[in-house]
């Protein structure tokens, strides 16, 4: 094992312990946000110091395996002893390195999902509904809770734009490469001829900002406009002006809501959509700031990509950043999206465990 990597973990190992210090104060509840934040890095740092413990006993093993050999009686057992522990040194060794890697500090969070039509009219706001459930579908397999926060209704069914908040554990870090282009290829079923067509639609999946001021946003800053819901929506519908438009006059960025049954629901809404917005635009940056250090494939966060096609007259299923093709596409339809996000978090693995070594050299 490399000298730096072993110095890093022995520094985790001793903040390891001083964590265990803190969080058995008396004082390390007084301050709840605090508190948190302690448990939260206690969490993350336990199994990683578990593993470098395994690893530290596997080299001792290794060094009382050497000063066995030298018994004739004891040759063969210390010999199978210290082929086991250069084995077991291995491959701790490479689940530390993937631990080591540096974490994405919005993995944990909530996120907000945002499905606009593009190209194709019509039939892109169909295939916007058929990502809307199957990324729904997805959501409620993995026991996260959705909330759709706004969505605007196509004619013909579908959408042309529509957010939902997906709230569960690991939310963020297992959507967060879904943003950009998605394009759908078939016959669309107002096509009497049977020709196929391509239209898109663009994902934007965001981080929710935290409550505790993750994102200054200064009432000075921000034009709030009410107008009367359009749309389906019952009787309460259309009677006041409910709706609410928030606009971020520093950066332009716009949030509306008017799916809430009151303006102050809706207003709530629009301000946590708008917070999501403009923390996504930072997290972009940074995104854009390393992708042009690492040449990352998975994590440019470019919205303008075209990542991913879905063929229906071949049931195909193409991710363009890994040349990853599947011929299951009625499965993915209905959220089964795993080996999808699985080969995605793999490669950005990868890509982080390259730039590693090359910090090494």
């Amino acid at each position: 094992m490399k000298q730096r990597i072993r110095d890093k973990l022995d520094n985790l190992s001793d903040r390891l312990q001083e964590l265990d210090r803190l969080l058995a104060t008396s004082e390390a509840a007084s301050d709840m946000d605090n508190y948190r934040r302690l448990t939260r890095e206690h969490a993350e740092i336990t199994p990683v110091v578990a593993l470098y413990q395994a690893y530290c006993q596997a080299v001792a093993d290794e060094v009382t395996a050497k000063e066995l050999i030298a018994d004739p009686e004891m040759k063969e057992l210390a010999e199978l002893e210290l082929a086991s522990a250069r084995e077991t040194q291995a491959r701790i060794e490479t689940d530390l390195q993937t631990a080591l890697l540096p974490r994405d500090p919005n993995d944990e969070r909530n996120l907000f999902l945002e499905i606009r039509a593009g190209t194709g009219g019509d039939e892109a706001a169909l295939f916007a509904g058929d990502l809307l459930r199957m990324y729904t579908r997805y959501a409620e397999r993995q026991g996260w809770r959705v909330e759709t926060m706004s969505a605007s209704d196509s004619e013909l069914g579908g959408f042309k734009e529509v957010i939902i908040r997906v709230a569960g554990a690991g939310a963020y870090s297992r959507l967060k490469f879904e943003s950009g282009g998605h394009r759908v290829q078939r016959v669309p079923a107002t096509e009497t001829q049977g020709r196929i067509h391509t239209s898109a639609c663009t994902v934007a999946v965001m981080p929710e900002a935290d409550e505790v001021g993750d994102v200054e946003l200064n009432p000075a800053d921000l034009r709030i406009d009410t107008f009367r819901a359009s749309g389906a929506g019952g009787q309460h519908i259309n009677k006041t002006d409910s709706a609410v438009r928030i606009t971020h006059l520093p950066t332009g960025i716009v949030a509306e809501c008017q799916d809430g049954r009151s303006q102050h629901q809706n207003k709530a809404s629009a301000l946590r959509v708008l917070a999501a917005r403009i923390k996504d635009i930072q997290v972009r940056e940074q995104q854009a700031r390393e992708a042009a250090t690492r040449k990352s494939l998975v994590g440019s966060g470019d919205r303008s990509e075209r990542i991913r096609t879905y063929n229906y007259p071949q049931g195909r299923i193409t991710d363009h950043r890994i040349n990853l093709t599947l011929y299951k596409l009625d499965a993915v339809m209905q959220g089964e999206l795993d080996e999808v996000l699985d080969a995605l978090t793999a490669e950005h693995q990868a890509e982080l465990l390259a730039a590693l070594a090359d910090e090494g050299h």
